[in-house]
């Protein structure tokens, strides 16, 4: 795995862990040459996991559409900063640039990009692996309802199975590396 996606908050939350997180995050990454994709933010989690990256020597590659640039809310410190112009376009730039997609902490943003990315797995659209990284137990409550919805036989069990889901970074990056290994070929291009 050269690159990691990450999909994570732009604000801080309530509890200092999720910071601290970020933090152990970002210079796990550096530390085992595994390059940064993420939302290119300098505020909350976002600028949490770029600082700790880069502190730490790692590559960091922002993706983020103009409008939120003229905002000022991009990191500008980052390796490479990629500017698009909405966000349909930052969700297939960070796709192509990463070899696979977590979900740490965060609110709708971060459900809405991990929930893309993992329905296109699902429909073939590529095999990059997804994964939860469910840190003090943060994703459990949502992996309880995806169980139920498994129940109800709107998702297949196969597809949760194929979540990778771990409460630490290391397991977790060995489940994506696992599934990297077994990846089929994606059935659709583009």
């Amino acid at each position: 795995m050269r690159r990691l996606a990450v999909f994570l908050a732009s604000s801080d939350g309530h509890d200092p862990a999720y910071a601290e997180l970020a933090a152990d995050v970002g210079a796990e990454l550096a530390r085992r040459g595994i390059g940064l994709v993420y939302g290119g933010g300098r505020r909350g989690l976002m600028g949490v996991l770029a600082d700790s990256a880069l502190k730490a020597g790692g590559e960091v590659i922002g993706v983020m559409p103009r409008s939120m640039i003229e905002r000022e809310w991009a990191h500008e410190e980052v390796t490479e900063l990629l500017i698009c112009d909405s966000m349909h376009e930052r969700k297939a730039m960070m796709a192509e640039h990463a070899d696979a997609f977590v979900a740490l902490p965060g609110g709708l943003g971060t459900l809405e990009e991990i929930f893309e990315v993992w329905s296109w797995r699902q429909l073939g659209y590529h095999a990059k692996p997804v994964g939860l990284l469910d840190a003090g137990g943060f994703w459990t409550p949502l992996l309880d309802a995806l169980r139920g919805i498994t129940d109800s036989g709107f998702l297949p069990a196969s597809t949760l199975d194929d979540l990778a889901v771990a409460p630490r970074l290391p397991g977790l990056l060995d489940a994506l590396e696992e599934r990297l290994r077994r990846a089929p070929q994606p059935a659709h291009r583009g």
